[in-house]
Order: C-alpha cells, then structure tokens, then sequence
C-alpha cells in the first residue's frame, strides 16, 4: 500500500478520537503548547522578527495579536509564529521523524485558535492531530543530503491543524494534504553553513502554506491523488513504494522530546556532557585538550567552526561544547554578540577536536563521548528523550526563564497558570488576554 492508501485509516481515527481524554496526551499537549509559545516569545523579542513582525502589521493588519507583538492577519501570525518560534534553536522535535511537527502545527494552531474564538481544549485537540499527522508522514518522507528539514513535511501538520479547527470532511482534508505535496519547497541546509537566517523563515511559510491548502480546498481547489508519492520520488529521490505510516492508535506525541537547551538537538549530547564535567571541576582555564566523539548526523549537520553568528552557533558542536564548559548551561543568551565573542569561549572551542564514533551508528544510537584533559565523560541520553521526559516543573522554569525578563513575572504566571491548568473550555484569546494586563 502506499502512503496515499494508508491516509484514510490514520485521518478516521484523528477526527473521530478526543485525544485530550488520555490524560498523558493531555498532558504532554498542554507542555508543547507552553514551550513553543515560550520560544516564540523569546524569539519575538529579538531585532528582526520583532521588524518584521512590525512590517507585516502594516502590510496586513488583523485581529490576531501574539504575545508582545502587533496585531495582523491570521496569515501573517502563522507565518511570524514559526519564524519567531525556532529563532533560538529552542523547540521540541520528533526523533523518528527527524525533525519538528510539533513546531509548524503550533504555528498555525495559535493564530487560528485565537482568530476563529476556539476554545484551549480545541486548539490543544488541533495541535496534536497536527503533530500525529506530520510525525507519521516526516517518518517516512526523509530529506536528501543537503535540504533542512523545517518547511517541508511539516506543512502538512499545518494543514490538520487548519483542517481539524476549519471543519473539514475527511476526503476534504485528504485533498488539502495531496494539495499541499505539489508545492512543498526543497529547502536548503545552505543558510545554515552560511550564517543566514532566512532558515528561520521555513516554518514559518510552512504554517502559511498549509492554511492556504485548507482554505482552497474548503473551496473546491481539489488536489491530486498520489502526490505525497510523487513528492516523495521526484524530490526526496526515494525508490521504496511500500513506506508503513504508524498505525491508528499510537500517539506520537509521547515519543516527541521538548529540549532543555537551545542548541540543535545534535549539539545537546556534547552539552551534557560538559555540564556533568563540570559537576566535579569547573577550572575551564586548566583544559588544555578536548575531544568529543558522536555519531555522524551529528557532524554532519553540526560540524560548523568557529561560527559567527548565532545561527551557526546553535548547529556547532564545538561552540555549544565549549559554552557550556564555561557556563553551565546553553540558552538564548549563548546567541547574543557579546556572547559568540567570548574569548574563554573561543579558545576551548578552537581545541575541540571532532571524532565519528562507528559504534553509535551500527547500534542506532544518539550518544556522545567527551575527553577533557584524558577524563572521559560518556553520555547516552539527554534530558528531554522519550525515557527522560522534561519534568512540569522542568518545561514551566525554562518558560520562566525565557519569557520574564519579556513580560515581568505577573503576566508569566498568568499564562503558565493558564496554560497547563486552565480549564480546556476556556477561550484561548480570553486566556491570553493575561499577556496584555
């Protein structure tokens, strides 16, 4: 069966399921929800998404107002919502998938959820179909050497969130998502090397995109049967014609990490690793060799040196390494100008050496050995997998952290309050009216 053939089953059990009556789904729901929203503050509070945001509010003003932000059209939130959202490098992600479903659902779920007067209970239900959704298909649609991943599958998490919120039949909402396949970019790794941060922008036009495939085949723009496959072929290059979706009935979600550093996922196992260094030494002056041996995705997409702007740094092994030696910990505030130009920060990334280990790749596994002076620090899993989930307490201080030096403390409370305990009927534009008093 193809993966055309195997939609029907997944979208059935996605309309007719409360996701929210399992509790853990709730709650997992609830914690992305809050994350996301605390990086696309953060995110929203930097020069260049807070222009454009500014740019597009005059272009095409609105009704939806994103916290700290100017009111626009649905459209143009969706799309500062995702650009704003990954700014720091900061959002959760979906191993099997490879990449962040949870992120361009997101996007387009707020500003509907808070333009079309649906309810916290709704717009969670949204997000976790769209999550569910583009989680399956990013499983089995897996990009070339040399694309990024943000902006192309995960469109279609966009389109369920605006199918799922808009009211879609099913063969509707299959339409939007075949639709969708014709078009979706072949987006380039290349920014990233480069220190362009036009990569921001992918989610971002992703929410836009899967909004617009509801809305036209809501009209009658219907699109072809087969395209995911041809996508699939013609773009991604693939040969296989038998790809399995997850089956109806196993939630994803619950497999999805949340991260507590803002750093590409990559770049989390060698900041563990410096962080339990420094549990028994934290003399970064005395280290006079450093080598951190991973598995090859990591350097393949992570290996950047000695990078000069902050988007390079959030994909550098060494930098994000070498900061954490230093620091402790991997936040947004790695990112600042003053920060990539720390001259103790420098020196030990300029001395990290980069070794593949093999046996991580012939055991599938996610891990990172550091040596620092001769002292080895293995490290098998980070904070934020599936068998280490990010504790309540864990998600709502990095919100904390994130978002209060924004907002002030009041406001902060309101929202985490809300958030993770408000009732599922309240109405999400009531609940973050909290933001503006």
């Amino acid at each position: 069966m193809t993966i055309s053939d195997q939609l029907p089953e997944v979208l059935e059990w996605l309309f007719k399921c409360d996701p929210l009556e399992v509790k853990a789904v709730e709650q997992r729901a609830r914690l992305l929800f809050l994350d996301t929203l605390g990086c696309l503050i953060t995110g929203l509070a930097k020069p260049e998404p807070s222009a454009l945001a500014e740019s597009l509010a005059r272009l095409e003003p609105g009704s939806v107002k994103l916290p700290n932000g100017p009111r626009m059209s649905i459209e143009s939130a969706a799309f500062i919502a995702g650009t704003a959202a990954c700014w720091d490098e900061a959002c959760e992600g979906l191993p099997r998938a490879h990449g962040r479903p949870g992120l361009h659902s997101f996007a387009a779920a707020l500003p509907l959820g808070l333009a079309g007067g649906h309810t916290l209970g709704e717009t969670l239900r949204s997000l976790v179909a769209g999550f569910e959704l583009a989680g399956r298909l990013g499983e089995c649609l897996r990009i070339r050497p040399g694309m990024h991943v943000d902006g192309t599958w995960g469109t279609f998490g966009a389109v369920m969130v605006a199918a799922h919120l808009g009211g879609l039949t099913m063969k509707e909402t299959i339409s939007a998502l075949q639709g969708a396949a014709c078009h979706l970019p072949f987006s380039l790794y290349l920014p990233i090397s480069q220190g362009a941060t036009v990569r921001n922008t992918y989610v971002g036009d992703a929410a836009r995109r899967g909004i617009n495939a509801v809305l036209a085949s809501r009209a009658g723009i219907y699109g072809p049967f087969g395209a995911l496959e041809a996508f699939d072929e013609l773009v991604l290059g693939s040969q296989d014609k038998e790809k399995r979706l997850e089956p109806a009935g196993v939630w994803l979600l619950l497999e999805g990490y949340l991260k507590p550093f803002a750093a590409a996922r990559h770049v989390h196992y060698g900041a563990q690793a410096a962080i339990e260094w420094r549990s028994v030494n934290t003399d970064t002056a005395a280290i006079n060799m450093l080598e951190l041996a991973i598995y090859g995705e990591a350097l393949t997409y992570c290996g950047n040196r000695a990078p000069l702007t902050a988007i390079q740094a959030q994909f550098s092994l060494t930098y994000g390494l070498a900061w954490t030696l230093v620091n402790g910990d991997l936040g947004p505030e790695a990112y600042f100008d003053g920060s990539l130009h720390n001259r103790e920060v420098r020196r030990l990334e300029s001395m990290v050496k980069l070794v593949e280990e093999p046996a991580f790749a012939r055991n599938n596994r996610r891990a990172a050995r550091l040596t620092v002076n001769g002292v080895v620090m293995p490290v098998e899993a980070v904070p934020g997998e599936p068998h280490l989930p990010l504790s309540r307490d864990e998600v709502t201080a990095k919100f904390v952290r994130y978002v209060d030096p924004i907002l002030g403390s009041i406001r902060v409370r309101k929202a985490v309050d809300g958030i993770l305990d408000g009732s599922l009927a309240t109405g999400l534009a009531d609940l973050f009216s909290a933001f503006d008093q």
